[in-house]
């Protein structure tokens, strides 16, 4: 065929992105490809033998991206809810609202003075780290901002339980400006006045559809794509067991053999170097990319009876934080009242999506996904402990749902960025990109609404010349002539970032950036003219708050 072949591994939203936007382009040789015998990836939702309905994390449409947006209402149409985001924090038997750092005053005296005592002598120098730009890590950074109090109560623990990685071991470029200062007087004010401060920012609304969870938005694009039985571009139940960098050559565990000119992988990395990469791929590249740490997770559902018949929901929170070790969970999410489809029916049911993390220095009681009942009982008596369930209300439960995910966050380490300056660079001058969650590798993009813009970003890329803006990684080229990858602050980073305009901090220190990869494409293809009402992706200003939130995201004046 005249046009290049481009095979997609993975029909998460990174594929599906990648080739929804090939098909908008009118582009028709590529090929989807997944394991499983479903699309969405870490984005699908399930239905349990009892009719509730489960997301793989607490997802909620969260958008950066005028695209995004448009593919939403295109696919969606008027199926969604709009809801009120009401985010809170259960510590010292009580419920802080959201952000834990506005609303010491909710504390008891003695921790809300240790509290406020951290943060005046973290912000006029006297703390452990003299500023924020001398902190060396993650942990230091927190240290830093909010002083030792705000560090020992909340943020600490907190991020220990998400990341299941001490703190001291994650870099602090991934929070970028997630974390702005409180200034003291603002404190002082909500203590001594007794001022509620819930600084949720300009976007206090996300959408969700109205059926199906999280996992029906991706579901529907399938009705874009088709299956290849009926001479549609997905094709589902096909496992990658090795890929041939030297003949281009995808092979799965049926047998089948797909050749290919370029091709797009949102696999995990370290994955990709260790089991799949076949042929000449350097041994120090391989075991540079086994450097890359990740923590797995568990996500638990629990169905439960309303407490009083016709009551529904208990509650209008729609998520909630935990940073006590009382509870295994991090993270608790009112999943019923997100849609009131959730549950088999949402007068007489609600329901309860519970996220535990686990690493090599966080285990939990299912021991690496060998024992999932035994995390599923663990969050049951959290949730007692947490006051979510009141006491008899056990006896109330009718599903208890779990599912393990082995690659749940990938953890911005501190060498994380100078290991995938290595590993990118040399694939993608073998025509393979590395895109999406763990492909790319940086939970600073990897909401659902940013990895479905790696795909669409790549796609623009290497059909029109764009350049990408979301991954946050240009080229630079070497004195021996090879592409090295440079990481900068992408211009649609997530999670309240102050957004950046096109020039990116590379290109303004003069860095030569390599023409190949920046604006001539590896392909370049005649296209067919793009849909009328198809416009680039366009950054969302009012876009300032992250789907996976982690205590640490802006605090607006």
């Amino acid at each position: 065929m005249s046009e290049p072949k481009i095979v997609i591994i993975g029909a998460g939203p990174t594929g599906l992105g990648a080739a929804y936007r090939l098909k908008e382009l009118g582009y028709a040789n590529f090929k989807i490809f997944d394991r499983h015998p479903y699309i969405g990836g870490l984005a699908h939702s399930f239905v349990d033998p009892r009719g509730f309905t489960w997301d793989i994390g607490g997802h909620v449409m969260f958008s950066h991206y005028a695209y995004y947006d448009q593919c939403f209402d295109t696919l969606m149409g008027k199926d969604f809810t709009l809801n009120n985001r009401e985010s809170w924090v259960r510590m010292f038997e009580t419920w802080v609202p959201y952000p834990f750092q506005n609303n010491i005053r909710y504390l008891p005296k003695q921790a809300a003075y240790e509290c406020m005592s951290g943060l005046i002598k973290a912000q006029t120098g006297k703390g452990k780290i003299a500023s924020p730009a001398a902190a060396k890590n993650f942990g230091e950074f927190i240290d830093a901002v909010f002083g030792e109090g705000i560090a020992k109560h909340f943020m600490r623990p907190y991020n220990f339980k998400v990341w299941a990685h001490p703190p001291e071991m994650m870099n602090k470029q991934w929070i970028g400006e997630r974390v702005a200062v409180l200034d003291i007087d603002r404190a002082l004010k909500n203590i001594l006045l007794g001022t509620d401060d819930f600084g949720w920012g300009p976007n206090n609304q996300f959408k969700f559809p109205l059926k199906g969870g999280t996992g029906e938005f991706y579901s529907r694009f399938d009705r874009v794509l088709g299956y290849e039985p009926d001479g549609g571009h997905i094709v589902l139940n096909e496992r990658v067991v090795g890929i041939d960098v030297d003949a281009k050559v995808v092979r799965f565990a049926s047998g089948r053999q797909e050749r290919y000119d370029v091709l797009v992988s949102a696999m995990p990395l370290d994955v990709l170097y260790r089991d799949i990469l076949k042929g000449n791929v350097p041994a120090e590249l391989r075991s540079t990319a086994q450097q890359l740490k990740h923590s797995s997770g568990y996500m638990v559902g629990i169905g439960l009876k309303s407490r009083t018949p016709g009551g529904g929901t208990p509650d209008t929170k729609s998520w909630m934080y935990f940073p006590e070790d009382n509870c295994p969970f991090y993270r608790v999410t009112y999943l019923s009242n997100y849609s009131p489809n959730m549950t088999p029916d949402k007068d007489n049911f609600y329901s309860l999506l519970c996220e535990v993390s686990e690493s090599a220095y966080k285990s939990t009681p299912g021991n690496e996904g060998k024992n999932p009942d035994a995390v599923v009982e663990d969050c049951i008596t959290g949730l007692e402990n947490a006051g979510l369930l009141e006491k008899g209300e056990r006896a109330n439960i009718v599903s208890r749902w779990c599912y393990y995910a082995d690659y749940s966050y990938p953890t911005p380490s501190v060498e994380r960025d100078e290991i995938l300056s290595q590993v990118i660079p040399w694939l993608e001058e073998r025509d393979i990109y590395s895109r999406g969650r763990f492909g790319m590798w940086k939970y600073e993009v990897s909401n659902t609404d940013h990895t479905l813009m790696q795909g669409v970003e790549l796609v623009n890329r290497l059909l029109l010349g764009e350049a990408e803006t979301t991954i946050g990684m240009v080229y630079q080229v070497t004195d021996d002539g090879r592409n090295a990858a440079v990481h900068e602050r992408s211009s649609h980073a997530g999670s309240g970032e102050k957004k950046l305009g096109t020039g990116g901090a590379a290109q303004k220190a003069g860095m030569v950036v390599s023409a190949e990869t920046k604006a001539q494409p590896r392909i370049v293809v005649r296209t067919r003219p793009v849909h009328a009402n198809v416009t680039g992706a366009g950054d969302r200003v009012e876009a300032e708050i992250a789907e996976e939130e982690l205590g640490v995201t802006r605090i607006d004046r």
